[in-house]
């Protein structure tokens, strides 16, 4: 909604005025009794101030519209960071109207580049969070915003908690990653919550069939309530969350739903470089790495019930013959490729190619093999792996020319690590069995996943997989 206030504007006349600079205008007409006062007319000023909107089921806990000339010092922090702090980002974060301005009704966190005489680069940007001002327990957080394109930008809005040191240094104290975007994809929002020991972590996406995140606002939220957190962008929901845990290494975890428990704060700011996106370019425009935040909003319900318990997650039983692959001799052809079940089909990083269930196989069919490993990857979701437990992996396989791919056991809830680990191998353009063994001793996961990574070996030609099977042996 928009205001007009008036304000009034008062003009003293003075008697006496300056010539110049250091110089006395001779004085005429002086009135001793009193000064000469006129009002002059009324100035409109048009002051934009949005209403924060009501939410169903929901009370404002607070908002900030970013409608004032100045950042609200009463909601936010500028946060200062050396280069390298955290994630071998290159970027300092400092507090400078530069890197950290209003701009037309929101919060403009902006990346700079620098070139010493000496031709090398360095970065500033901008970072802010709400820590001891606007800290809360449970609610619901939405954030408008539109991020930058380019080559090592990495913007985000995410959640930690009050007292970091809690249940221990992070991960065990736990984040909430509402949005971030890689500067050179645009196209995809990740939102992630990271916890435990060993590091867990669970991730949704969304993912646009048309423009990018960089185009325009959108929307990124998260409900979070005790044992669940629900995540959306533009109202769709990409991540449901309900199981989680933390707990030092050797010892028991903590009560649930810890550390999810506990006051958390909110935060953006626009990383520059580090291990997930990369560096910054050539290509990268830095006249244009501006993140843009409209409004961030915290709603919360009057009552939250907090006696929850932990989910508990089944172990999927073995077929009959003890494989825990389903379809692993692919005589379904009917079986979708795209989804999380059982078989799933992955591109990424400039990965071009398709799968396709016939005759009792797979073939995997590559036109570029991108940028990394899993650029081309076909993966079994779901494996139980039990810790203690002895595991055989075996397959048959052949190319329609001599290659490599690389076959592990990940676990895409525990921050990826391996059960078993990346091996290459090389396969022929005749079909052999290759067979593998190895011991699980990590903690028991039921959410384990087989991959076959195409991508990133020096070549495009075709594979072909049957007869997968990962059985327990011991």
């Amino acid at each position: 909604m928009r205001r007009k206030i008036a304000l009034f504007c008062t003009t003293v006349m003075l008697t006496s005025i300056f010539a110049g600079c250091g110089e006395a205008a001779p004085v005429a007409d002086v009135q001793t009794d009193e000064q000469v006062v006129e009002e002059a007319p009324v100035e409109e000023v048009e002051v934009e101030h949005t209403e924060t909107p009501p939410m169903l089921g929901y009370e404002l806990l607070w908002s900030d519209e970013f409608d004032g000339p100045t950042l609200d010092e009463s909601n936010w922090n500028v946060e200062l960071r050396d280069p390298g702090w955290t994630n071998n980002e290159l970027q300092a974060y400092v507090d400078t109207p530069e890197n950290v301005f209003i701009k037309d009704g929101c919060l403009c966190l902006k990346a700079i580049e620098t070139v010493d005489e000496n031709g090398k680069k360095s970065y500033t940007s901008g970072k802010v969070n709400s820590q001891n001002k606007r800290d809360f327990l449970y609610g619901k957080v939405v954030i408008r915003a539109k991020v930058p394109e380019g080559q090592g930008l990495w913007p985000a809005a995410w959640m930690m908690p009050t007292d970091e040191g809690k249940y221990g240094q992070w991960p065990k104290c736990g984040e909430i990653d509402i949005m971030e975007v890689l500067g050179n994809d645009t196209k995809t929002s990740y939102a992630t919550i990271h916890y435990g020991e060993p590091h867990g972590q669970e991730q949704g996406k969304k993912e646009l069939t048309e423009g990018s995140f960089s185009d325009d606002f959108h929307e990124y939220s998260v409900e979070w309530e005790p044992g669940k957190m629900k995540f959306f962008v533009d109202y769709v929901q990409i991540l449901e969350v309900r199981d989680w845990f933390t707990a030092v290494e050797g010892e028991d975890e903590k009560p649930y739903p810890a550390p999810f428990d506990q006051t958390f704060f909110v935060q953006m700011n626009l990383a520059v470089g580090g291990d997930w996106p990369g560096n910054p370019d050539e290509t990268t425009d830095f006249d244009n790495a501006e993140y843009l935040i409209d409004y961030v909003r915290v709603y919360q319900k009057d009552h939250y019930k907090t006696d929850v318990k932990k989910p508990v997650i089944e172990m999927r039983e073995p077929l009959e013959d003890g494989n825990y692959v389903r379809n692993g001799d692919f005589s379904d052809e009917s079986e979708a490729l795209d989804d999380d079940q059982d078989w799933k089909f992955l591109l990424a990083q400039n990965g071009k190619g398709e799968a396709v269930i016939k005759d009792g196989m797979i073939e995997i069919t590559s036109e570029a093999e991108g940028d990394v490993d899993y650029s081309v990857q076909l993966v079994s979701w779901n494996i139980p792996m039990k810790k203690d437990s002895k595991y055989r992996i075996t397959f048959d396989a052949k190319a329609s020319e001599p290659r490599k791919i690389i076959v592990c056991v990940s676990a895409p809830f525990v921050n990826w690590i391996r059960y078993f680990p990346d091996t290459e191998l090389e396969i022929s353009d005749k079909w052999e069995t290759y067979t593998y063994e190895f011991e699980m001793t990590d903690k028991t996961d039921p959410r384990g996943r087989l991959e076959f990574n195409l991508g990133h070996r020096g070549s495009t030609a075709t594979v072909d997989i049957t007869n997968v099977r990962v059985e327990e042996i011991e």
